[in-house]
């Protein structure tokens, strides 16, 4: 779209007052994903026609060159990243009334598998720009029963990694970082995932790697590797677990649960991953030229690091702006995004809801233990009311979603642009 031809449909009359739509017609190319090729079925059906599913051979090819990819010494396959994270809470010594530090606006599979090895939840505020874990709120809430702290690089914006390290450190803890929004973020260069102590993360059909169903767990600590062997797995027992501490229950999972990836999914990953970066350069071409467009625009900022930080999106998974009401005579988000969904855009107002406010993780007895789960193993009473994450609690006025654009198709992105800049120009208009 031309410059000339771009500025008048800014200046158009809102499509909410009746006017034309910015986006005319949604090219479902530009969104499609994930990118199924003849390569990927052929490897499926491969594994069908074997009868291989629940083999490990091409799981343990697929656990090799994503590790080498993701930059651990070690990766092991899961059928979906809830299993991942809860391997990745037990290997790295969560146990019964430890507590874990995550950020309160998260998807619940962040937090919920601590419950289940009778850990204790406590959530910290996110930091607003990026919608990641606040590192200034961490410490207030470790004692001497925390055990890790959780980064979630959310919606595929890597967590100032340098910052929690440091209390890490300080505090001897544990890192398990979440990587199911941000497979392929780099972090001043280094891979999300590839940081802390451990990295686990979903595989599932929606997001920006995408395997069919199944998740993955790296790290380079033996120690860590082993421990969720011996949690999640029976089969590779004497395959993998050489500390003499873990080999007495050979042959059964600590957990009592069955950790293996299907591998049809294993297969697919193969294939996916040899094209992951090419395709996740071009899903940050499109996304970075969409935000470039709306540079100045008021009411809106990009959810992105900065340009020069070595440090990059992903492939912008659940991608969201943020808003900034106030520039917008104090429009209500829920407004803006009604009126550039009628621009033919689609947005919505808000992310993941706050976990410390919800029932789940206040009222609720799981177990039978005569109290609320989250704090049946704890000596205290660690739920955190409303008003206690104001961050975290605001984050449903203040971000919204945008369009995940897997092509840099320059026209029809412009048009995109466009319709968030055609509201935000002519908010006085709205009714």
């Amino acid at each position: 779209m031309a410059t000339e031809t771009l500025t008048s449909v800014v200046e158009q009359e809102l499509a909410i007052n009746g006017g034309p739509k910015a986006v005319e017609k949604v090219d479902e190319h530009l969104f499609h994903w994930p990118i199924v090729t003849e390569e990927d079925e052929n490897a499926v059906i491969e594994v069908l026609r074997a009868g291989s599913m629940s083999g490990t051979d091409i799981t343990k090819q697929f656990e090799t060159e994503f590790a080498s990819w993701q930059g651990t010494k070690y990766a092991l396959g899961y059928p979906n990243g809830t299993m991942a994270l809860l391997a990745a809470f037990y290997a790295a010594g969560v146990r019964r009334g430890d507590e874990v530090i995550c950020p309160s606006m998260t998807y619940w599979a962040s937090a919920m598998p601590v419950m289940q090895i009778g850990g204790t939840l406590v959530f910290a505020d996110i930091d607003p720009q990026t919608l990641c874990i606040d590192p200034n709120d961490i410490e207030r809430h470790i004692t001497d029963r925390t055990k890790a702290i959780v980064p979630v690089h959310y919606a595929g914006h890597p967590c100032d990694m340098d910052a929690i390290c440091a209390i890490a450190k300080k505090h001897n803890l544990k890192i398990v970082e979440d990587v199911s929004h941000a497979q392929g973020t780099l972090y001043k260069g280094r891979k999300v995932g590839s940081i802390g102590d451990v990295g686990a993360m979903s595989m599932m059909a929606g997001k920006s790697f995408a395997i069919g169903e199944g998740g993955m767990l790296a790290t380079s600590d033996r120690r860590i590797l082993e421990t969720a062997v011996a949690f999640t797995s029976y089969a590779r027992h004497g395959e993998l677990i050489t500390d003499e501490t873990l080999k007495s229950h050979t042959g059964i999972p600590l957990g009592g649960c069955k950790g293996r990836m299907n591998q049809t999914c294993a297969a697919m990953g193969r294939v996916q991953l040899k094209y992951y970066d090419e395709r996740i350069t071009e899903i940050q071409k499109g996304m970075n030229r969409f935000w470039d467009l709306l540079e100045g625009c008021p009411g809106v900022r990009a959810h992105r690091p900065a340009k020069d930080s070595g440090s990059t999106m992903g492939g912008w998974y659940a991608s969201r702006g943020l808003y900034v009401a106030q520039e917008l005579g104090g429009l209500a988000i829920q407004k803006f995004c009604e009126a550039v969904s009628a621009e033919g855009a689609g947005c919505a107002a808000g992310s993941n809801t706050p976990l410390h406010l919800h029932p789940m993780l206040n009222d609720v007895d799981i177990f039978g233990d005569g109290k609320p789960t989250r704090i049946a193993f704890s000596d205290r009473d660690l739920r955190q009311p409303e008003g206690s994450l104001p961050n975290a609690e605001a984050s449903c006025i203040n971000t919204f979603s945008i369009p995940w654009f897997k092509h840099d198709k320059q026209d029809q992105i412009e048009r995109y642009a466009a319709a968030y800049r055609k509201v935000a120009n002519q908010v006085d208009k709205l009714k």
